[in-house]
């Protein structure tokens, strides 16, 4: 028989493969795509602000690209931007060597080349939410189980259940992924919570990944610079990684750029995970990177101050609203609050965009513990806020009537 005549088998379907295939889409992309083709919607869905850049970030990134700084660089980050994040996060939070520090295409391509690094397929990753949806699903991609612990919702806003975490965090676990300030709550750990945790996970060999992105953005101590952090209480060498963005306090969302703080024993491997995913971060971004850490600190504590406002004014004016329960959050850009029709999250924010014109973000976007909630970023001017609350109040208003 000749190959001209062995049966014709049926076409095999090219899918991914299961695990890529089970990761959850995101809703809040949902609820943007609905609102294609509505006139005049007012989007507070995505967390980044409606402010550009500052000119002074833009300025350092045009002149290196005048100068034709185009070429690949060193996988962990050219020598000068590592230095200046040294003596940046030194300052906040204590002696950090520029050994210690990666510079990444974005804080989360920290977060995967962190789970790349110490998760494999069969491990337990345990996640406090509700969360950003990543980083519930990094672990997932690389073939790891995840269990959540919920914050609880109450007269004080959220709150951790520091308890069941330590219970959750058992033996067998392999990683902690701790999000603080909070995306999407707004939930700031204390101190207190943070060396618990620190201690448990150091008798168990656990390792800890903390998405410190928004640990500027805090606003429960005025005097503070910084939420606390992991970095305060732990050595720069133990099972510890420590993720952060420049999107957050200095604007730079469309410039995918951050850094991780972690073990220089790992810093080898981690090498070879970045020549494996980017190579490298833009030398041209790494230039602006420098011109925020040296020349941003003006600028930020002046967005904090703002942001700060922006909370306490949205935040008023959505609790004077009937069913409506909000609390201000000690950190982010968020508030994460309940309102009638939020037990079935993403039908009310499509009916929002479809009826009000209001674009805001689902609370089961972030896991099922979101659930009742919806996420407001008030990263904006007061009077865009102004006009969301006034769409708002009219949609409760009509559907109060029905």
């Amino acid at each position: 028989m000749s190959d001209l005549d062995l049966p014709l088998s049926a076409p095999v379907i090219p899918n991914a493969r299961d695990a890529v295939r089970a990761l959850r889409a995101s809703q809040i992309r949902e609820v943007a795509n609905a609102g294609f083709g509505v006139a005049d919607v007012l989007p507070f869905w995505f967390g980044e602000s409606d402010r550009v850049t500052p000119q002074f970030i833009r300025d350092a990134a045009a002149a290196a690209l005048a100068r034709g700084d185009t070429f690949y660089t060193h996988n962990l980050g050219i020598a000068p931007l590592r230095d200046a994040l040294s003596r940046y996060v030194s300052a906040l939070h204590g002696d950090t060597p520029a050994a210690n520090i990666a510079v990444t295409s974005a804080g989360v391509n920290a977060l995967m080349l962190a789970a790349q690094l110490v998760v494999g397929a069969g491990d337990r990753v345990v996640a406090v939410t509700p969360l950003w949806p990543n980083l519930v699903e990094i672990p997932k991609i690389l073939g790891a189980s995840v269990e959540t612990v919920a914050l609880g919702y109450g007269a004080n806003g959220w709150a951790l259940d520091l308890d069941r975490l330590l219970a959750a965090l058992t033996p067998g676990t392999k990683l902690l992924m701790i999000n603080s300030p909070n995306n999407p709550t707004g939930w700031v750990m204390t101190r207190a919570e943070q060396q618990a945790v620190l201690d448990h996970c150091r008798r168990h060999g656990i390792w800890i990944v903390a998405d410190e992105v928004y640990e500027r953005l805090y606003y429960g101590d005025t005097d503070a610079r910084t939420a606390p952090s992991f970095l305060d209480l732990a050595s720069r060498d133990e099972r510890l990684i420590c993720v952060n963005s420049f999107s957050k306090a200095w604007l730079m969302t469309g410039w995918r750029l951050g850094w991780m703080v972690a073990p220089r024993d790992l810093m080898d491997d981690l090498g070879k995970l970045v020549e494996y995913n980017t190579s490298c971060a833009p030398a041209f971004v790494q230039q602006a990177g420098i011109a925020a850490v040296e020349q941003g600190e003006p600028y930020t504590r002046r967005l904090v101050a703002d942001l700060r406002a922006s909370r306490d004014h949205l935040a008023a004016a959505l609790s004077a609203l009937p069913g409506v329960d909000v609390k201000a959050p000690h950190g982010a850009m968020y508030l994460f609050f309940s309102l009638p029709g939020a037990q079935k999250s993403l039908d009310l924010c499509k009916a929002l965009v479809r009826e009000a014109g209001l674009g805001l973000a689902p609370g089961s976007a972030f896991g099922p513990e979101g659930e009742g909630f919806v996420r407001w970023c008030y990263a904006c001017d007061p009077a865009r806020l102004d006009q969301g609350v006034e769409r708002l109040a009219s949609y409760l208003r009509q559907h109060a009537a029905r």
